[in-house]
């Protein structure tokens, strides 16, 4: 699957593939390619099909061929260009699934099935996707994920240069769009591009002292005059100069076209048939619309040339939706007066946005509060029957969002609520964190949530890669670090470890790991992040993005580790892999087994404090013993072997001898025997092993067994953490569910079961 947002160049993409595979230049392998848009099957949703019909309804070509059935001998690729147009039903729980090209089905079926591999096997399947509708297609049907991430900087300013010949106007129009972040984010999407050099581009020309557009909804604003403008200029000759002529004789036109925006933005649909222009009195064959259809609104024959519909890009539906809700309530206002205000007009809209779960309003939002400016106001006249106050309601709004908390919502949404601040020119957050970064760091006050929004907002639009994130540094609430996540991906080391991340806020690092981002360390021990978050990570760590050298892991979690160890991409990278005290057992070794079976670049290997016996180690050895196995450390401390497992890691060290260099077995019991087996590659020439680790004095170590009396030591009540409660002799200690009332110490464990002893020990190393 490839996944982009709206606009980003998914089919370009697709289109660019086909064209490399037809001119030789790649995938030759490949026999056939077919191309099944999910807009064309939309038309014949309906209707019953076998597969092999269907190809041949949709590629007549395939009527002409001798044995039209030919191409199921051959290696063929199946591409399904735009799921989020799909209106095609695709439930993938257990159901009859078509196996025979012949069979006759629906169309949701046949497209399940060939998803599913019951229908055609040896296909190879391609999907493309907005992020928001990629779920549909369960993720453990998927090989593998890409993201289309659109321009990089160099490629915005390629864009701008080859598209305005005039050189000097081009570098000006550069210099704007740098100057205003959250245009020169936008500017990765190609069609933004487009739309920022016309409307830049047109008033550079006009010099009739217009300010320059600096937030979106200024830019589609004006997008929106010069497109009515030059329809009127095309149909009525009216003057080239006048904006507002043109919006008001073309105001029923687009507030109907608002409508429909609006009323399918809300269902997800971005396509539109004939029916549905009809249900809102549109008829295309009017001259207006066809001079909208270039730019604004489109049109295309596809299955039997039947017409299709969408606006020209996701945004301006978004845009146009907006307008429809802020005529709408404007109208209303005007009728009943004070009874009903913009203010709680924009709230009720604010919460209806945050009710959505993926997101997909969030930019209808921004263009809404955008234009409920009366700046904005002022040009959008030809369609408003007058300007509405708003400056103090804005205030309030803006002061609304700033306050705004609840834990249900992503940090990436708020976020985009920042974002919101800024299409009403409030910019104050940002001025409060720059004060904040450049204050002494013992000076520095406590950050509230949207202060840390604020922060990963700006970590987030810098170009630069930094070192290290470590959460705990920041003087803030649990909320305020959940808020700050986003902005992990731009780090190459995240020490997230004892933070309170919980498996919401892994969906936060998941993301990161699964778009393009830096890091090639992470720490997350010490958080419980139940079954459910080492599952999401799991995902992120499987992305072709992910580029983690060094994995510490969760703590005292059952791990699922067979689904972290999935995936092309998990051990390409990873050197260091940490899964020490995860409550592992010995069903997990036989997985980690097959990843030294295959090529991975694991070095260092710690599976220390976890319940593996012998039989765990036995598993173990399988992979060790394998050619591909590199690892160069490998801890086994306190994992409850004996001199068996010696037998099986001796072994192991015979047939693989070239790597391993330092074998931890601490608080084991090896034996004597174990240990002189073992002891005696540390002689061998023809053996890398360097060091082997174990405790003197021969005792298991296991999560709260503390072996005491072997050494005589006693508990240090000040270290103890909150659930750990000690006997009178300090010498056991006793877990609880409920934090203890322990005064404050500096030596205090913030993680409730931990403690340390008075006394120190060393362990003893023989090399």
């Amino acid at each position: 699957m490839t996944k982009g947002v709206a606009g980003i160049g998914k089919t370009i993409l697709v289109q660019k593939f086909i064209l490399d595979w037809a001119d030789g230049i790649a995938i030759q392998n490949v026999d056939f390619i077919f191309p099944l848009s999910f807009r064309e099957l939309n038309l014949v949703m309906s209707d019953q099909f076998s597969f092999d019909r269907l190809l041949t309804e949709l590629y007549p070509e395939l009527k002409e061929l001798e044995d039209s059935e030919n191409y199921q001998d051959c290696q063929v690729v199946f591409i399904f260009d735009g799921l989020d147009e799909s209106r095609i039903p695709l439930n993938f729980q257990p159901k009859m699934w078509v196996s025979d090209v012949k069979q006759t089905s629906s169309v949701s079926a046949l497209v399940r099935s060939l998803i599913q591999g019951t229908l055609f096997p040896s296909a190879l399947i391609w999907v493309t996707s907005r992020p928001a509708a990629a779920s549909q297609i369960p993720l453990q049907k998927i090989n593998l994920m890409t993201e289309v991430q659109g321009f990089s900087n160099p490629q915005k300013e390629e864009y701008f240069r080859k598209r305005i010949s005039d050189e000097s106007r081009a570098k000006t129009i550069i210099s704007h769009i740098k100057a205003s972040k959250s245009l020169h984010i936008m500017c990765h999407i190609p069609v933004f591009c487009w739309i920022a050099a016309m409307v830049l581009q047109q008033m550079l020309e006009q010099d009739n002292n217009q300010e320059i557009p600096k937030t979106l909804t200024e830019m589609f604003i004006h997008f929106l005059l010069i497109q009515t403008a030059r329809t009127d200029q095309k149909y009525h000759a009216q003057n080239k100069t006048d904006v507002i002529k043109p919006l008001a004789s073309q105001k029923k036109h687009i507030l109907k076209l608002s409508e429909l925006a609006f009323k399918n933005l809300e269902n997800g649909n971005v396509m539109f048939y004939e029916e549905d222009l009809r249900e809102y009195g549109i008829d295309i064959s009017d001259t207006v619309y066809s001079g909208m259809c270039t730019e604004i609104f489109k049109e295309e024959s596809l299955f039997h040339q039947k017409k299709v519909y969408c606006f020209v890009h996701l945004s301006i539906q978004e845009f146009l939706a907006a307008l429809h809700i802020f005529v709408s309530y404007t109208r209303q206002m005007e009728t009943m007066g004070t009874f009903f205000c913009l203010e709680e007009a924009l709230k009720w809209a604010v919460t209806k946005v945050l009710e959505s779960s993926n997101g997909h309003l969030d930019l209808f939002l921004r263009f809404l509060l955008g234009i409920s400016l009366e700046r904005n106001q002022s040009l959008l006249q030809g369609l408003l029957n007058r300007t509405h106050s708003s400056s103090a309601s804005i205030q309030r709004m803006c002061q609304y969002i700033k306050e705004l908390n609840n834990e249900d919502l992503s940090p990436e949404r708020y976020i985009s609520l920042l974002q919101c601040l800024f299409e009403m020119h409030d910019h104050s957050m940002h001025k409060e964190i720059q004060q904040y970064l450049k204050a002494p760091r013992g000076s520095k006050q406590k950050l509230s949530p949207a202060h840390c929004s604020a922060l990963a907002h700006m970590l987030l639009m810098s170009d630069e890669v930094l070192d290290e994130f470590d959460l705990k540094q920041y003087n803030t609430s649990d909320e305020g670090r959940r808020r700050l996540l986003p902005a992990v991906g731009i780090f190459r080391k995240a020490l997230l470890n004892a933070c309170k991340i919980n498996k919401i806020s892994c969906n936060t690092v998941k993301r990161s790991l699964q778009s393009a981002n830096s890091m090639i360390e992470l720490d997350l021990s010490h958080n419980d992040l139940g079954q459910c978050g080492v599952h999401t990570l799991a995902a992120g760590l499987t992305s072709p993005y992910c580029k983690l050298q060094i994995l510490r892991s969760v703590d005292y979690v059952e791990l699922p580790i067979s689904h972290m160890f999935t995936g092309p991409y998990m051990f390409s990278l990873l050197l260091f892999l940490r899964l020490d005290d995860c409550n592992l057992s010995e069903e997990t070794c036989m997985t980690v087994a097959s990843v030294l079976h295959s090529a991975s670049s694991l070095i260092e290997l710690d599976l220390s404090n976890n319940d593996l016996g012998d039989s765990g180690v036995q598993l173990l050895s399988t992979g060790l013993c394998n050619p591909n196995c590199k690892l160069q450390t490998l801890r086994l401390s306190a994992c409850l072997i004996s001199v068996k497992s010696c037998d099986f890691l001796a072994s192991s060290l015979t047939s693989n001898p070239h790597h391993l260099k330092e074998l931890d077995l601490s608080y084991n019991h090896p034996g004597q025997s174990g240990t002189k087996r073992l002891s005696e590659f540390l002689k061998d020439p023809h053996c890398k092993l360097e060091t082997i680790k174990y405790v003197h004095r021969q005792l298991y170590l296991t999560n709260f067994s503390f072996c005491l009396d072997a050494f005589e030591l006693t508990l240090d009540p000040n270290t103890a953490g909150s659930l750990l409660s000690l006997d009178e002799g300090n010498r056991a200690a006793k877990y609880f569910s409920d934090k203890l009332p322990y005064p404050d110490h500096p030596d205090r464990f913030d993680w409730g079961d931990q403690v340390l002893c008075r006394e120190s020990q060393q362990l003893l190393c023989q090399t």
